[in-house]
């Protein structure tokens, strides 16, 4: 039987079809995207696999095993029936195991919590799917600082909410490991993994920044509201409220969990002097 990848022409997902390609072989890959030319450079089996057309995931979906459901980008009160389509087509399939590729974050109390709870109800859905299934909570992605470090040169420091709280950053091809052992191994069915690398701070970060791109950047924390109005000038008022209710959740300490990375992966999550060493390597 094989295994699909939801979402697989985001960046997420085609990590996750890479890693898998590491595991098993192509022809038991399959990659499911909602508009499928863009994830022809896979080298894999390509299908669509649109959330909101249930009929053709259904019909995607025959002669699958196990499916990574890939959380969705739509607001939260329309993700939740769009994971459960998925969940649906999967089920009448004949699927045997899905894996969800879920979150961490303030569950309450912030501008990001709805998101937080749509990805806590698709967890229930998945557990009352009858089918097997694997959860991984993902950790805060670091790869928008490094993405950013531009514009933090040119304000000379590093600024958010979080203050002082300690952030479980992640990368994608740290999940993209761990999600493809996740798939193609039976001993994690029923499991709920944190998956993130050391917990750091952003004074930490900033230090990491300075050494990996040779800048001189302070640390500079903000109020969630003045944090608010910073990334909704730039980005708009939608995504500059997640932003910061992200970073606030950062700030009160619900992004400081214990990893379960080396349980799903069966090694540890690299280590941020690893990732800093080998950025500064190439930015060198």
């Amino acid at each position: 039987m094989k295994i699909a990848v939801t979402a697989a022409s985001g960046h997420l997902g085609a990590s996750i079809v890479n890693a898998l390609l590491a595991l098993i072989p192509k022809g038991n890959i399959i990659a499911l995207a909602r508009t499928p030319e863009k994830a022809e450079n896979l080298g894999v089996e390509v299908r669509p696999g649109d959330y909101e057309n249930p009929t053709q995931l259904q019909q995607s979906l025959q002669d699958v095993g196990t499916l990574l459901l890939i959380s969705g980008m739509d607001e939260p009160s329309k993700r939740i029936g769009q994971h459960r389509n998925v969940i649906n087509a999967a089920k009448q399939a004949g699927v045997n195991k899905i894996v969800y590729t879920s979150i961490q974050g303030a569950e309450e109390g912030t501008a990001f919590s709805p998101v937080v709870q749509s990805n806590r109800q698709t967890e229930q859905d998945v557990i009352d799917s009858g089918l097997d299934w694997v959860i991984g909570r993902n950790g805060i992605y670091i790869e928008p600082d490094i993405e950013y470090i531009d514009n933090y040169k040119k304000v000379g420091h590093v600024f958010n909410c979080a203050d002082k709280g300690l952030c479980g950053y992640t990368t994608r091809p740290e999940l993209a490991y761990a999600y493809a052992r996740m798939l193609s191994e039976d001993k994690h069915s029923g499991k709920i993994y944190n998956l993130n690398g050391e917990a750091i701070s952003q004074q930490k970060l900033t230090n990491y920044l300075n050494d990996a791109f040779d800048a001189q950047l302070t640390y500079q924390s903000m109020s969630v509201e003045d944090y608010r109005k910073t990334r909704s000038n730039e980005l708009g008022d939608f995504l500059g409220t997640i932003i910061a209710g992200i970073y606030q959740g950062i700030r009160e300490d619900k992004v400081n969990n214990p990893s379960d990375f080396l349980q799903a992966a069966g090694r540890e999550h690299q280590s941020w002097d690893s990732f800093f060493t080998h950025l500064k390597g190439k930015s060198a």
